[in-house]
């Protein structure tokens, strides 16, 4: 799941709505939204259909002019205020509304016309970015360090400093491995760790477990362009990508009316207008308006996040099982019918499992579908791979 995190009033609800074309309330106001939103976006990849020259038939996804379009879960939450963590605004509830997300777009408004609490007015996304990382930091060492002295005593005692921090942190979808690599320069006695110490493995877990990419939105408005530079000097160890969700929202809305066909070249997006006489010339100056924001930045930026927060932030892949090798069908003759995510480093094995628990223990070997070929159980993956699993009958 991605989650949206951003102040009031920086596009995140029409950010949410680009992605997922589910209408949830926009205004120009703190806190439009109250309660989470939930959607489903869709992650895109080239499908093998094209490669192969073959008619797919999906199931779990879909395939629109040879790109497969693969669900994911997004969460929009209200937008977050300077000392959030300490009960401002919504405060906690909308840092917990976060727990399940494997990592973060933080949407941020480029062109600086947001002030601090999120209302209209004098704003520097570059502070904003580093407040909501602080917010996020805090919300973790909250958690971490509440009945500190009890469980720092009791791992002391037991030597178990990284289950119990597991138990601590449960719900916050953050491993053992991400503990591990978070303390191994901690001193070994959690007893003698300080409040710093904590605050610091807090900073550490977040970039582990909640990675994120910066989406620098509103940047079709004036003074975006000068802030994008700046973020992305001032964070070079981050994704900076320059977003207008609400060209994304018109370009859907447009096609939806059967206005303009979007197209895709070269890894740039661009439309064409199929019916000039449906125009009026306000429609004309706004669609050459969004042609020249696509040839500046390529794309509205917002499909771009979200592929880039799963290829790119949480190393996913997608892998297409099936049963029949040889038609590349499951056995009512579907062609290539469903798009699992994997992650890198996933073997065959791991994908039994994921289609189905009996399907993994009864695992025998797996079929390479391109090359027909018999792989072990610990092949490792990788992206557009088709595979049959073959198991104990």
């Amino acid at each position: 799941m991605i989650g949206l995190v951003g102040k009031p009033n920086v596009g995140k609800s029409t950010f949410f709505n680009a992605l997922t074309e589910k209408e949830v309330d926009i205004g120009n106001y703190p806190f439009t939204t109250i309660e989470p939103n939930k959607g489903i976006g869709f992650i895109t990849s080239e499908c093998p259909c094209k490669e192969l020259n073959l008619k797919c038939n999906p199931r779990n996804s879909k395939c629109i002019d040879g790109i497969r379009y693969i669900p994911v879960e997004v969460i929009d939450v209200a937008g977050l205020v300077p000392k959030a963590y300490e009960g401002r605004g919504m405060g906690n509830k909308f840092l917990d509304d976060l727990r399940q997300a494997d990592a973060f777009i933080l949407v941020v408004d480029a062109s600086g016309k947001t002030d601090k609490e999120g209302n209209p007015g004098e704003g520097d996304p570059v502070e904003d970015v580093k407040f909501l990382l602080e917010e996020l930091d805090m919300w973790i060492y909250k958690i971490l360090s509440k009945n500190w002295d009890k469980i720092a005593r009791r791992a002391q005692q037991e030597g178990n400093i990284v289950k119990l921090l597991k138990d601590q942190l449960s719900g916050l979808n953050i491993d053992e491995d991400d503990i591990k690599m978070a303390i191994r320069d901690f001193d070994e006695s959690p007893i003698k760790w300080k409040d710093e110490d904590l605050l610091e493995l807090a900073k550490r877990l977040r970039k582990i477990s909640k990675p994120f990419i910066i989406a620098a939105n509103k940047a079709d408005l004036p003074g975006a362009e000068e802030n994008i530079e700046r973020l992305k000097r001032e964070f070079k160890d981050y994704i900076v990508i320059p977003t207008s969700a609400e060209i994304e929202l018109a370009l859907k809305k447009a096609e939806k009316a059967g206005l303009i066909k979007r197209i895709y070249k070269d890894g740039k997006e661009d439309f064409i207008i199929l019916d000039e006489s449906k125009l009026n010339n306000q429609m004309k100056k706004a669609l050459e308006f969004i042609k020249s924001f696509l040839e500046k930045y390529g794309s509205t930026g917002v499909q771009k996040c979200l592929n880039t927060a799963y290829f790119n932030l949480l190393n996913t892949i997608v892998v297409y099982p099936v049963e029949d090798e040889n038609k590349f069908s499951d056995k009512e003759g579907n062609v290539l019918p469903d798009a699992y995510l994997m992650r890198k480093g996933d073997t065959a094995r791991d994908l039994a499992y994921k289609i189905h628990t009996d399907l993994g223990e009864r695992f025998l070997y797996a079929i390479d579908a391109r090359k027909k070929i018999r792989l072990g159980a610990d092949y490792e993956l990788k992206h557009n791979d088709i595979i049959k699993i073959v198991a104990v009958k």
